[in-house]
């Protein structure tokens, strides 16, 4: 395999800076694990940062909605604002803006705050993801552009394996603030590490308002963020519940929740390594096969869950396809964006925001209708057949005659 730096000094005068390929990946690998950590340990914490800001443990939760209401808005908006300029200072003013975040929720001496804080925190999240998948692409050989995406990717997934768990131990017994600044110390290793290992890429310097908003007119970027507001939802519907649901329908003490929360990402560490090579053979085969995969494993999930821990390799596969999905639509995005790459790779976080908030309010409509704790994983599997609809939709407009050929983002 070509190196990088064999590929730059191939590439011209006009190449830019050389560096190890895989250095590079895991700096934007850094900060996806910085964004999962932030985004998941306030849920471990919520008792504790409720007594923190004299709260309801009800009321606490919003702070966790405004992270999510900060990805959606923050995605489109700094994308759309930033795709001129030169990758590397985006990725790293992003970086910056999010550890700026964090400190000031550690810092925060009111509920409100701390809400504000948090929405602050989420608005880099869709952007870095999306330019950091841009990068890796760009730097990738030849026919390994799903592999290179993925490494970014993974970032976030085993966020959940190690970054969840340590920062939940340390804000319980240090106190949550110290949570929040242990996510702003990996913010300014992620700074340091970008500036060090990803060389400066080029913004586009033809990109303009107008033209990073047709993206929003293209019939098939819609239809990709709908496929991932909808089918992402029923890995959701379940996560959301899935303490209640181990002890009251499986039958087992609370104790083993966190082993259920370990698979949780250990799935998805080994579903987003998977996508990658799936990715490389067919983003669109990826797509039905993981979507299709989803729906049938939380519905052998209601059937498996009574019997308590025979559902561990049951989530352990629920994550697993899901993460799959998740690569290929932010592939999706970068190929269907057309020329405005930055806000298309850009979206898929906030379409995945959605399907989070889709996922737990739909799931606890039908709790609180009386349906039990197995009725969120059916709800799951509705949304994960409806966001294969959507996806075939999209692959039956893509080959009629006329259709505008998709092209493989760069």
């Amino acid at each position: 395999m070509t190196s990088t730096a064999e590929r730059t000094r191939e590439a011209g005068p006009g190449a830019p800076k050389a560096v190890h390929f895989g250095w590079a990946v895991f700096a934007l690998s850094m900060g996806g694990f910085a964004i999962g950590t932030t985004e998941f340990v306030t849920m471990g914490l919520l008792p504790q940062i409720a007594d923190g800001v004299d709260v309801s443990i009800s009321s606490a939760g919003h702070v966790i909605s405004a992270y999510a209401i900060g990805v959606v808005v923050g995605a489109p908006v700094l994308a759309f604002l930033g795709a001129r300029l030169p990758r590397r200072a985006l990725l790293v003013a992003l970086m910056v803006a999010f550890t700026v975040g964090n400190a000031l929720s550690a810092l925060a001496s009111s509920h409100g705050l701390l809400t504000a804080a948090r929405f602050l925190s989420g608005l880099p999240h869709g952007a870095y993801f999306g330019v950091a998948s841009l990068v890796a692409a760009s730097l990738a050989a030849p026919g390994r552009k799903g592999r290179a995406v993925a490494l970014v990717m993974i970032g976030l997934s085993i966020a959940n394996v190690v970054g969840v768990p340590a920062a939940t131990w340390l804000g319980q017994n240090l106190g949550w603030r110290s949570a929040f600044w242990m996510v702003s110390v990996l913010g300014l290793a992620t700074v340091s590490l970008v500036l060090l290992f990803v060389p400066s890429l080029p913004g586009d310097p033809a990109a303009s308002g107008r033209r990073e908003l047709a993206a929003l007119r293209r019939g098939q970027v819609w239809l990709t963020l709908a496929a991932g507001a909808v089918g992402f939802g029923g890995m959701f519907a379940v996560y959301t519940y899935i303490s209640p649901t181990l002890t009251e329908v499986g039958g087992l003490r609370e104790s083993a929740v966190p082993w259920f929360l370990l698979v949780f990402g250990l799935g998805m560490t080994v579903g987003t390594w998977l996508a990658g090579r799936l990715a490389d053979w067919s983003v669109f085969g990826s797509l039905l096969l993981s979507s299709g995969g989803t729906a049938v494993v939380l519905l052998v999930f209601v059937a498996v869950v009574p019997a308590g821990w025979w559902a561990l390799p049951v989530v352990f596969v629920i994550t697993a396809t899901t993460s799959v999905l998740v690569v290929n639509l932010q592939l999706r995005l970068m190929d269907v964006a057309g020329d405005a790459q930055t806000l298309g790779a850009a979206m898929n976080h906030a379409s995945l925001n959605v399907a989070n908030a889709l996922g737990a309010w739909l799931g606890g409509l039908v709790i609180a209708a009386g349906w039990g704790y197995r009725a969120p994983a059916l709800v799951g599997v509705g949304l994960a057949l409806a966001g294969l609809a959507v996806l075939l939709v999209s692959f039956g407009l893509a080959r009629r005659p006329g259709a505008v050929a998709v092209q493989p983002a760069d």
